[in-house]
């Protein structure tokens, strides 16, 4: 296993918001409703079997306003159609679970939970080791050639020959799918994802998991409040354009990547259809007042001192051509190659289930 970064999780998997995702906002039958699904089993019972601290401890999806309800019913009702334990509560139930939240009305999904990412990319590592695989870090593919008995991989490690390859590069994964030959389909957007984290005196006002009732046009959930395994709350993310795939504050800038973005014209597509979105979320980038006014709509009690800043995380957006928002699992197969080309939210909660896919879909080719 090749690995760019000197160790495993540096990037999406290591930052994101550590939610054991049940699968609620899902169209019923597609690969993330399926995957979510079955892959929050798996994961759970890993986390059991190898001593991975996690914990089921439900969210709710609160309807701020009665302009909400309408999109919390289609919730609830994807949620019911995808299996999914989730009841809807009014205000009095709500505040029983969340005594500092606001809304008129939630949906409450007691099934799903909370763990560390980062801790079980850890030990699967160690279980690669163990199983008498390698991983290889520091080692940069920039090459990959075909050919009619394998497949060679060249990275800043040196030259690996194997039968079979699998490319699950993340922020990268469209540029590794163009050294295989292949053509994903779209390009990888980067949005930063930006987090304040609740200061130890105001972790009351926040029990589990607050959320509010997103946006259907958008694959972004909004500023929630999430508890993390070891007791703290981090509240966010907001979504802002990256200037670089690992652009992780405001000042950093990589040229190439940006250049890159602003000359696809699916991103300019998508940014001409969706701009006043945009604009509010580079605001609340930019202004502390803006973004704690945000999170007082779920939970009014917070104010500015209850906030310190937390680390941030990007997301890889596959985004088409036409503008379009690529909203599932996408993954591409040729002879030698398999290509996990988009994997959003919850990809860590059906990381799992996706490598099963990934194996079912290889067997056949050493068979």
């Amino acid at each position: 296993m090749f690995e760019k970064e000197s160790r495993v999780a540096e990037h999406q998997t290591g930052r994101n918001s550590g939610v054991l995702h049940s699968g609620i906002y899902y169209k019923p039958g597609s690969l993330k409703a399926v995957n979510c699904r079955a892959g929050k089993k798996t994961m759970e019972a890993f986390c059991a079997a190898e001593g991975i601290a996690h914990e089921i401890c439900g969210k709710v999806i609160v309807a701020v306003t009665d302009a909400d309800l309408p999109a919390l019913h289609r919730i609830h009702e994807r949620g019911q159609a995808n299996g999914i334990d989730c009841q809807l509560i009014d205000k009095t139930r709500l505040a029983e679970l969340e005594p500092y939240a606001a809304g008129v009305k939630a949906i409450h999904v007691p099934e799903t939970g909370i763990v560390n990412y980062r801790e079980v990319c850890e030990r699967l590592a160690e279980k690669v080791r163990e199983r008498g695989g390698e991983v290889v870090f520091n080692s940069k593919v920039t090459a990959v050639h075909t050919r009619t008995d394998g497949i060679t991989v060249v990275s800043t490690h040196g030259e690996t020959t194997a039968k079979q390859l699998v490319n699950c590069a993340g922020l990268h994964s469209d540029r590794v799918a163009k050294l295989t030959g292949q053509n994903p389909g779209a390009q990888i957007v980067p949005f930063r994802g930006e987090y304040f984290a609740l200061k130890p005196h105001a972790w009351k006002l926040c029990k589990n998991l607050i959320y509010p009732t997103p946006d259907p046009q958008f694959p972004f959930l909004g500023v929630h409040f999430t508890r993390m395994t070891d007791g703290s709350i981090e509240c966010g993310p907001n979504a802002v354009l990256a200037f670089g795939r690992e652009a992780y504050s405001f000042l950093q800038v990589n040229p190439r990547d940006l250049i890159e973005t602003l000359t696809y014209r699916g991103f300019l597509r998508m940014a001409g259809k969706h701009w006043r979105m945009g604009f509010g979320e580079m605001r609340r980038s930019l202004s502390k007042a803006a973004f704690v006014r945000a999170l007082q709509r779920l939970v009014p009690a917070i104010q500015a001192g209850d906030l310190e800043p937390a680390p941030a995380g990007i997301r890889a957006q596959a985004v088409a051509p036409d503008g379009a928002l690529v909203d599932d699992f996408l993954i591409q197969e040729s002879d030698r190659v398999v290509n996990v080309c988009n994997a959003p939210s919850p990809a860590a909660t059906a990381s799992l289930q996706i490598g099963e896919t990934v194996v079912d879909r290889l067997a056949p080719r050493f068979s």
